[in-house]
């Protein structure tokens, strides 16, 4: 009795490992084929928007005084930006900051007892947004000239944008996915088949980059503001089936 039930439960393991690998051995089988390629669509382009700042500043030992020669300052600014042909509706000046400054005290052994007031540095800055990159940019370069007059001013690299950026986009997505159709068709073609519908389509990372800057790609999407000309790229990756 003992030897017949262990015979059956041996056959039954056996039918039920049989039943096993023939459905996996189906399932492979009817796995769809499937061809995953990735396409690159990229441009150059020059930006056609510039941001510009420069801060002046003035250090003073009464306040109100401080208040009066930033004030002279912002004057001068004004005036030689309008002479450059820059229209005064295009500048910004920031809200004034003031800080108060001090220098450290030792004492007769050298050890520090604390500080003593020496003035109020008040600070200042102008912004410019303009289409005109050029102008600015010769601007950005020449304003320094101020310093002869007294200006403590410091000028700032300008940042260099494009206002078509999401048309821009729009074409490297077509340009992409285009990419990749040619190369999934030339796959299944090399591989004696034929190309099926599209099964799944992910857009990667849009980047722009300095042209010839060397600059790495970002995770999170590289985005250069410090060169007019740049390089726009996305990725576009398509999975087919295949008949």
């Amino acid at each position: 009795m003992k030897n017949n039930l262990t015979a059956i439960i041996f056959g039954l393991a056996i039918v039920i490992a049989a039943a096993l690998l023939g459905n996996a051995f189906m399932n492979r089988n009817n796995k769809e084929q499937t061809i995953s390629v990735t396409g690159l669509g990229n441009e150059d382009f020059t930006s056609d928007l510039i941001v510009w700042s420069a801060r002046f500043n003035k250090v003073n030992s009464n306040l109100k005084q401080a208040y009066a020669d930033l004030e002279k300052d912002k004057t001068i600014v004004k005036n030689y930006l309008i002479a450059k042909g820059i229209t005064e509706d295009s500048m910004v000046f920031s809200a004034v900051n003031s800080s108060e400054n001090s220098d450290p005290l030792y004492g007769p052994n050298g050890n520090y007892i604390g500080t003593t007031f020496t003035g109020y540095t008040l600070s200042q800055t102008v912004e410019i947004n303009s289409k005109d990159v050029e102008g600015i940019e010769q601007v950005s370069r020449e304003i320094t000239e101020l310093l002869n007059q007294g200006l403590q001013l410091y000028s700032e690299s300008p940042r260099y944008y494009y206002t078509k950026i999401e048309d821009l986009k729009i074409e490297m997505i077509s340009r992409a996915t285009e990419n990749a159709r040619l190369r999934a068709e030339k796959i299944a073609e090399n591989s004696g088949a034929s190309l099926g519908d599209l099964k799944e389509a992910r857009m990667g990372i849009f980047q722009i980059t300095g042209q010839n800057s060397g600059e790495d790609y970002s995770w999170g999407g590289a985005y250069n503001t410090s060169s007019k000309e740049k390089t726009t790229s996305i990725t576009m990756k398509l999975t087919y089936g295949v008949d």
